[in-house]
């Protein structure tokens, strides 16, 4: 079992930067053990993937939307994920998840078996 808890998020203007935190508390198997996804909610639209990172951060993979402007970290001694995320735009909006699954690295939604709450990001002109 992982229980996650997002924070961080916000209201900001375009070209801001948040960074969103995620810290988990795991009882059957380490932190190092799950890959972490961040997705994203748009209002009215469904969840999408953001970003990846495997358990020892060997791998990492973003989407086309945010290469370049959002990157994932972890560190596991405090078993907390990151997502910084910088030059912001309006299309980002969203409320954002952090996800974690140990059956290997997927950026499939449906891969993910333990989610949180959510944080909300909000971006405007």
């Amino acid at each position: 079992q992982v229980q996650l808890a997002e924070s961080g998020g916000g209201s900001v203007q375009a070209e801001a930067s948040l960074r969103l935190s995620c810290t988990a508390s795991t009882s059957d198997r380490p932190f190092n053990e799950y890959t972490m996804g961040w997705f994203r909610q748009p209002p009215g639209d469904e969840r999408e993937f953001v970003a990846l990172i495997s358990g020892n951060a060997d791998i990492k993979y973003n989407s086309e939307a945010v290469e370049g402007r959002f990157t994932i970290s972890r560190d596991n001694d405090k078993n907390t994920v990151y997502l910084q995320m910088n030059a912001l735009k309006l299309d980002d909006t969203a409320v954002y998840y952090c996800a974690a699954t140990s059956r290997g690295t997927y950026t499939n939604v449906n891969k993910y078996d333990y989610w949180g709450q959510g944080t909300q990001v909000t971006v405007s002109s």
